[in-house]
This record gives structure tokens, sequence and C-alpha cells, in this order.
């Protein structure tokens, strides 16, 4: 299922509320000012601040392992 382009425009960041870009391969959404991606799994963004990543360690789909 394919993220709805439409609907990732009219969503906003839910730790700042700031825009969001939709990432190339469209399965995440990326915040600019939090540095943050939330993924979006089967084209449904996944809008939870402990689902998001930091874009350093955003791997694609699902967030990188936690790194003891």
């Amino acid at each position: 299922m394919a993220l709805n382009l439409e609907l990732a425009r009219l969503l906003a960041c839910p730790k700042c509320l700031g825009g969001l870009a939709v990432l190339g391969a469209e399965d995440g959404l990326y915040c600019a000012a939090c540095e943050a991606v939330y993924p979006v799994r089967d084209g449904i963004p996944v809008m939870l601040v402990d689902e998001a990543c930091p874009l350093a360690k955003w791997t694609g789909s699902q967030p990188a392992p936690a790194q003891p």
C-alpha cells in the first residue's frame, strides 16, 4: 500500500508541530526541526514520538536497532 501524499502534506510533527517532508522511498516522514523520521508502515504514517528515529540512524522503513 502506498503512502497517500495528499494526507502526508496535512500532517505535522507531533513533537514540535513543524512541517514534514516525505522521504524518497515514501517509507518515512522527516521533521527537519527535530531531525527525526517517523516511519510509514503499510502506507500508514506512525506519528508517535516514541517511534521516531534520528535521521542519522534511519535505515529505511524500520529504525536501526538500539546500540547498547
